[in-house]
């Protein structure tokens, strides 16, 4: 990408949305800034929306209002986001627009065509066509079949966690996490992420089911969280009652330290699926969310992971101490050797190359 290049991103973070499409969003946009691009957000003021994170990381945020009577993942219907972004941009042209929302699609690609030279879609859904010239899909399990009905021959698919679109330091970091695991898999740090909001608060009633499993005497448990998570108050004050250190860790910005550090994690089968994986994490994972579940499934299927379940279900805090129970190193080793293959932490290098085309 050509230094003075201008990109620009249409992704939300809320309360119901959670943080993952802003999240990605941002690793791609400082790899892009890194080469000189000038990158600029544009963002709904959701409840719970990470606007001013991301100003704090150096990219301009636009700021769209919230509409009166809004449902859906978009809070308003598409035409209006459309006109909001026209008018917010005032005709500026960008070399890329890049749109991360399951609540828009290819009407809305195509009204906002006369801004870009280029548009790339970032999905995980396969289920409404697009107008783009790349579409990126990070899942396991995804086929080029699955967008074949969605989008136009002109489209470039890059799919699958070879481009799982991941912060530096997870690389950096792969090596010494994979080399740690080979000496010792033993359970001494146990790390429970589920995701930036956790609405329901299941880091809450994981907690409580681990009151009753069979961790070992001397282990300790680290819980991250986001600051716009509506439980966590109630989650620090359950952590100080914990049979084990329990430490509530908000809006940390070493998450891979934290990852390679940890013998076994808790988390959601969101987009920290592919962190966990690069750096070899077994993990016993919850689906929080409906388009969380095709890719626990592949992930389990590939021995990745140990999926506990959907998190809205019954059942899963039994299956919780149940696994931990008869958890050994042996298993540990092999969820990590099978997690470690799937993700090398070089998406966003891929990604870029493939912008370049």
């Amino acid at each position: 990408m050509g230094a003075g290049a201008k990109i620009m991103f249409r992704a939300d973070a809320s309360l119901k949305i959670g943080t993952g499409h802003v999240m990605r969003c941002l690793t791609l946009a400082r790899a892009l800034a890194d080469q000189g691009a000038e990158c600029l957000f544009v963002c709904r003021a959701h409840q719970g929306n990470l606007n001013d994170y991301i100003r704090r990381q150096g990219f301009a945020v636009i700021a769209l209002p919230l509409v009166p009577g809004g449902s859906g993942w978009l809070g308003c219907d598409w035409q209006t986001d459309a006109e909001q972004c026209l008018a917010a941009i005032e005709k500026t042209n960008f070399n890329w627009l890049i749109v991360d929302h399951y609540g828009l699609g290819e009407n809305w690609e195509t009204a906002m065509w006369p801004v870009c030279d280029r548009l790339m879609v970032i999905d995980d859904l396969a289920n409404r066509p697009h107008d783009c010239d790349l579409l990126l899909d990070q899942n396991l399990g995804r086929k080029a079949g699955d967008y074949q009905p969605h989008v136009g021959d002109q489209c470039r698919v890059l799919l699958g966690p070879d481009f799982a679109l991941l912060r530096p330091e997870f690389a950096e970091m792969r090596r010494d996490s994979l080399k740690r695991r080979g000496a010792s898999q033993s359970l001494k740090t146990l790390l429970i992420t589920m995701g930036g909001v956790d609405q329901h608060n299941v880091t809450g009633k994981i907690l409580q089911a681990l009151k009753d499993s069979a961790l070992p005497v001397d282990a300790r448990i680290q819980v991250v969280m986001g600051p716009h998570a509506p439980w966590l108050p109630e989650v620090k004050t359950l952590a100080k009652t914990m049979p084990w250190p329990t430490d509530v860790l908000v809006g940390v910005s070493n998450m891979a330290q934290l990852m390679a550090q940890s013998d076994l994690a808790i988390g959601a089968a969101g987009s920290t699926s592919w962190e966990r994986c690069c750096l070899g994490l077994p993990t016993l994972a919850l689906v929080l969310a409906d388009n969380q579940r095709e890719a626990a499934q592949f992930l389990e299927g590939a021995g990745a992971i140990i999926l506990l379940g959907n998190a809205q279900g019954a059942g899963w805090q039994a299956r919780l101490t149940e696994v931990l129970a008869t958890l050994s190193k042996d298993m540990l080793g092999m969820i990590s050797d099978n997690a470690r293959v799937i993700v090398d932490g070089s998406g966003v290098k891929r990604c870029l190359q493939e912008m370049q085309v």
